[in-house]
Formats: C-alpha cells, sequence, structure tokens
C-alpha cells in the first residue's frame, strides 16, 4: 500500500444527467431467486495476483450458482487506475453494474446514483457489522454499501531505528513525539514523515491529526466545514512544529518521491502513521515492524478504510443483486478475501483472522480506533482545497490559522 492519490472527477456536475440514465426509485423490475437474473460486478484488484483475484470470485460465483440456480452473476475486474471515471462515463451510458466496489468517500460522491441496501440485507448480517465499519458507510440513515473489508493506519515504529538512536520508550501522544524528536535529530534520525504534497490523500495524514484533537472535517448536519476550528489549528500546528524543528523530511513536504528514496525506507523514520507493514517489511525487516494504537491527542483514532460492495440504482435486478451482495459479503465469503489480500475483518462473528501472525494480530486490535470519517458527498472536493492550503502553512507562507481559515471559505462555497 502506498501513498494513496486521485485525481478529482467532475461528478457532480453530471448528476442529473446519471440519474436518467440510472433511472431512480427503489423498485424492483425482477431477478428475484424464482426469476432468471443475470448480475454484473465491478471489482479492482483488492488481491494483486490477478489469476488468484479471478480464481476467487470464480469460486463464489459457483458457489452462490448452487443455492441460487436461476442467478448467473458476472464479476469484472478492472485496473484501480481512473476507476471512477470509467463507472462515471458506465453510468452515464447506461451500462453501469449492477453492484460495484466503493470506499467511503466514493461512497458519498456517488450517493446519488446507489440504491440503499437497508432492505436488502438481512438484520442479523446489518448487526454483525462492528460499529465504526457500519458508520462508515451509512450517510442519511442509510446503508450505502456492505463493507467486506476493513484497514487501519495506526502508529508504526522502526525498532531498529530506536535501538541504534539509543531510545527505549515508544510514543503514545503528540507530546511524546514532540519530546522525542530533537532526540532523533541528534542521532541523525526523523521522529515521523509527512507527506504534505496535495496529491497524497489526507485521509491518511492530516485527518487523523484532526480526529485525534477531538475535530472533524465537516460539522454534523454536513453543510459546512469544521476542520477550521481549534483543533484543526491545533492539528495543523503541531505539524508545522515537527516541519520547523526539522523533525521531517523536507521533501515530502513538496513532492512524492519513489518510495525507495524517502527516509522511511532508508530506515532513517522512528515512527509513522502514514504508511502500513505491506509498505515497510521489505525495507525494515518483519522483526523491527511494532505497531501501536494510534497517537492520542484529545483522543486516540487512525484512518482506516472500509470497501464494500454497493448497489447501483440502474440495475433492473434488484432483487438478485441484493442477493448476491448478502452472499458475497458473509463471514464466511469475506474472510477468506481478507486473509488472500491482507486486509481485515468487517463483522464481529469474522473473529480474529491472524492470530499466528505478529503483525497483522497486532494490526488487528487497532481496528475499533480507527475511522473514515463522515460521508459527504463533497469530501474529494473539499480535500482538493484543503491540502495546498496546508502546504502552504508547513512552507512557511502562511500561518495555520490563515491556511485553514482560507481553505474553509473555498470549502464552504463548494458545500
Amino acid at each position: 500500500m502506498r501513498v494513496r492519490r486521485f485525481a478529482p472527477v467532475a461528478v457532480a456536475a453530471l448528476v442529473a444527467g446519471l440519474l436518467a440514465a440510472c433511472g431512480g426509485g427503489s423498485g424492483d423490475s425482477g431477478g428475484g431467486s424464482d426469476e432468471k437474473a443475470s448480475v454484473t460486478m465491478w471489482i479492482y484488484p483488492v488481491i494483486p495476483d490477478q489469476a488468484a483475484h479471478t480464481a476467487f470470485w470464480n469460486e463464489q460465483v459457483t458457489a452462490f450458482k448452487t443455492s441460487h440456480p436461476n442467478i448467473d452473476v458476472k464479476v469484472e475486474i478492472f485496473p484501480w487506475a481512473k476507476r471512477e471515471e470509467s463507472l462515471t462515463t458506465a453510468i452515464a451510458g447506461g451500462k453501469g453494474p449492477d453492484v460495484v466496489y466503493l470506499i467511503p468517500d466514493q461512497l458519498g460522491k456517488f450517493n446519488k446514483m446507489i440504491e440503499p441496501l437497508d432492505s436488502y440485507l438481512p438484520a442479523d448480517a446489518k448487526a454483525d457489522y462492528l460499529d465504526n465499519v457500519k458508520a462508515a458507510v451509512t450517510l442519511d440513515g442509510k446503508m450505502l454499501g456492505a463493507p467486506i473489508l476493513t484497514s487501519s493506519n495506526p502508529l508504526m515504529c522502526n525498532a531498529k531505528v530506536f535501538a541504534e538512536a539509543g531510545i527505549t520508550a515508544y510514543p503514545q501522544t503528540w507530546d511524546d513525539l514532540l519530546a522525542l524528536a530533537p532526540q532523533f535529530k541528534a542521532k541523525g534520525f526523523d521522529v515521523t514523515n509527512y507527506y504534505a504534497d496535495p496529491a497524497a490523500t489526507l485521509n491518511q495524514s492530516f485527518y487523523p491529526l484532526l480526529w485525534q484533537a477531538g475535530g472533524d472535517v465537516f460539522s454534523k448536519d454536513g453543510k459546512k466545514v469544521a476542520f477550521d476550528g481549534p483543533e484543526g489549528v491545533k492539528a495543523l500546528t503541531f505539524l508545522k512544529q515537527l516541519a520547523d524543528g526539522g523533525y521531517v523530511q523536507k521533501d515530502l513536504l513538496t513532492s512524492i518521491p519513489a518510495f525507495e528514496q524517502t527516509n522511511v525506507a532508508k530506515n532513517k523514520v522512528a515512527c509513522t502513521w502514514q504508511h502500513v507493514p505491506a509498505d515497510v517489511k521489505t525495507f525494515w525487516g518483519a522483526d523491527n515492524i511494532k505497531i501501536f494504537p494510534p497517537l492520542k491527542d484529545a483522543k486516540s483514532v487512525g484512518y482506516g478504510t472500509v470497501g464494500s460492495l454497493a448497489m447501483l440504482k440502474g440495475s433492473s435486478t434488484k432483487k438478485a443483486a441484493g442477493e448476491w451482495i448478502t452472499f458475497a459479503s458473509q463471514p464466511s465469503v469475506t474472510s477468506a478475501y481478507e486473509t488472500k489480500s491482507g486486509y481485515f475483518p468487517a463483522k464481529k462473528s469474522a473473529g480474529t483472522l491472524y492470530a499466528s501472525d505478529p503483525i497483522n494480530s497486532a494490526m488487528e486490535k487497532t481496528l475499533a480506533s480507527t475511522t473514515v470519517g463522515a460521508l459527504n458527498e463533497k469530501s474529494r472536493e473539499v480535500m482538493g482545497v484543503l491540502a495546498p492550503e496546508i502546504q502552504a502553512a508547513l512552507i512557511g507562507k502562511k500561518t495555520p490559522e490563515q491556511a485553514l481559515a482560507d481553505a474553509a471559505k473555498a470549502a464552504n462555497a463548494l458545500l
């Protein structure tokens, strides 16, 4: 998992046309268990090995067919690149899938084109979801997706760096990190890293600090932003202390170099919340990876994504699509999917998947401390105006207060 990048997609401008192309309402033209129906699902390379990924879904389709002989399911695996553009174009042309894999900020962006799943999923299946996972796919009280995996970006530290610096106490709070920063700097290490280039997602960089300070991106009603409050100022001031003190790699404030060129890969960074074990295992060695709860200021909270299966309103076989989603999101299916892809369970009944793996079992223990923040239709656009302002503060062009105020003004205009 590398630092995720994305290009904003002009979905909002197309909403009216897309809704027309999709059709509307929650009615269904057929496709129940007793009727012939065809369901198409679009998914992406969650399992990186294409052959293994294809084989997994072929196996699930075969198993589903035994109890649903009249429903044909076609799973199409598309590349991650330009996935939103491809989906938008397909929906506009009336050729969108019945079911598609989406993450939370995509659920917010496409919400007007998504059929809520509340009436399609059994009550026990909905109750089985972890509370923070269910919240991650719920907008205006409606479940927009059936989660099939989760992730976590807790605090991850390099034991080798601590040993070489002669430091034995790992940080738990912001104050701990700031206190350790000059000690690591004196030994030639960065205490952490921070990607301020606007191409890097704020989900893994600034937002965790905002949540840790007790703040949020949006107001509770979602009608305006809240990141410019005292919590946001405190979070950005904390980052500026790290940048001004020379405690983070300066290059990362203005660019995203190849990972191999970063101090994280060079074993020169003590701790990070912007990477996960899969990123660093080759460079650090598994024995040096130490997992801890997310850093704490007002509270301990980190980012964790949720991958879910969503149904589009344009589907003409909603009942059949709902039965497929119910099948594909049950723990017997998702647990196998999660272990093959290195992700974590979304349901309580799945239990612990990595008991014999010290790194992943430690990651599992942090899942309850993760969030994706509130879903909002304009999440991506707001991130697009906030990220450059955060960078401006960190490179000394604006104060934290001015940067967040300017970003709020632009973001509220979008909302």
